[in-house]
């Protein structure tokens, strides 16, 4: 049903272009004391997507939460999206979902049909992925906010972490980029409606189907790509794991029509905040073009799975991949530490 409401008018920012920037973050949680659990498995010290606690030998949970301002004015495909993009953060650890709950902000005059759509959509969802939404809370504010706190399943010995990356290893991209700068243009009605079609299609499937495809292979380092673009996720794994990651621009999987408007300046505010904590790590290796540098740069909302895994299993990775994502692409390699931790090539 066609939505009267403009759900993107009433918030400042979209999607996770809304998100704190990658450096501010890690001074706001300068200093605190915490607690020490011999089960606490994942916390926070390395930047993963997820805590993990271990309740058995055999069980651990996975803890996440994700949520943002629309991205798009439909709001059942704005619900959908953000509960893919939360949902994305237990696959990234190697876990399943297994429980949520809703967390949302709704404007005093939006129409309730408006909010059962946003939450439809993120139940819809929710029944894809096999979790099952028990609960929430729910706020008036000035804008509109959705997004679950999720819970997810993984054995201790199967996560996921982002700080594995060993050189040698491959990486594989599973979305193309760019969906930050292209939502940025659309406000301006400058994306016409196929291309939008297709965007709303990728950032709310669930990356559940890489994630199953993955989980057969030796998967040494994982994370998705989100707010901090693919140059901040990038660093945050070459950081964690020690290690240098080569990123081969002729082979990343991105929307042609971003590297347009970037050339033409549409390049969301948290562009500029990647650029401002990922920058100094970067080397330019040859002459990359600066629309290509901001896509580097771009937030993604809901993006794909960056995972790093040995060689000799990549083809065949690929190969399974591209099955269920289609535009899934290697897009470089893992090295010894070197003077940057990530070299655009």
């Amino acid at each position: 049903m066609e939505n009267d409401v403009k759900l993107t008018k009433l918030a400042s920012c979209a999607g996770c272009g809304a998100k704190v920037g990658a450096g501010t973050l890690c001074q706001l949680l300068e200093g605190f004391d915490t607690h020490q659990d011999a089960r606490l498995l994942v916390g926070y010290d390395k930047s993963d997507d997820a805590s993990v606690y271990a309740v058995t030998d055999d069980l651990a949970i996975v803890q996440t939460t994700d949520f943002f301002p629309p991205i798009v004015d439909d709001p059942f495909m704005y619900g959908q999206i953000a509960a893919t993009n939360a949902l994305s953060d237990v696959y990234a650890m190697g876990g399943e979902p297994k429980l949520a709950l809703n967390i949302m902000c709704i404007p005093e005059k939006m129409e309730q049909h408006t909010v059962q759509e946003i939450l439809r959509g993120g139940y819809a969802k929710a029944y894809e992925a096999g979790a099952i939404i028990s609960g929430g809370h729910t706020i008036h504010g000035a804008e509109p906010i959705y997004g679950l706190a999720v819970t997810g399943f993984v054995h201790p010995s199967k996560i996921w972490r982002n700080s594995g990356a060993r050189p040698g290893d491959v990486l594989i991209l599973t979305k193309p980029l760019g969906v930050g700068i292209l939502t940025t243009a659309a406000k301006a009605e400058l994306v016409d409606a196929s291309l939008l079609a297709k965007l709303y299609k990728q950032m709310s499937t669930l990356n559940k189907y890489a994630h199953d495809v993955l989980i057969k292979y030796s998967v040494h380092a994982c994370t998705d790509v989100t707010g901090f673009a693919l140059l901040g996720h990038s660093l945050e794994m070459a950081q964690g794991s020690g290690v240098t990651i080569h990123l081969e621009t002729s082979k990343l999987p991105y929307h042609k029509e971003a590297y347009e408007m970037a050339s033409m300046g549409f390049i969301p505010a948290g562009a500029y905040r990647n650029r401002e904590f990922a920058a100094a790590h970067v080397k330019l290796v040859g002459d990359i073009p600066l629309p290509l540098q901001d896509i580097c740069y771009d937030p993604q909302t809901s993006g794909g799975l960056l995972c790093a895994i040995p060689a000799a299993e990549a083809a065949a990775c690929l190969a399974e991949l591209q099955e269920v994502a289609p535009t899934s692409a290697v897009i470089g390699y893992v090295g010894e530490k070197l003077d940057a931790e990530i070299y655009l090539e």
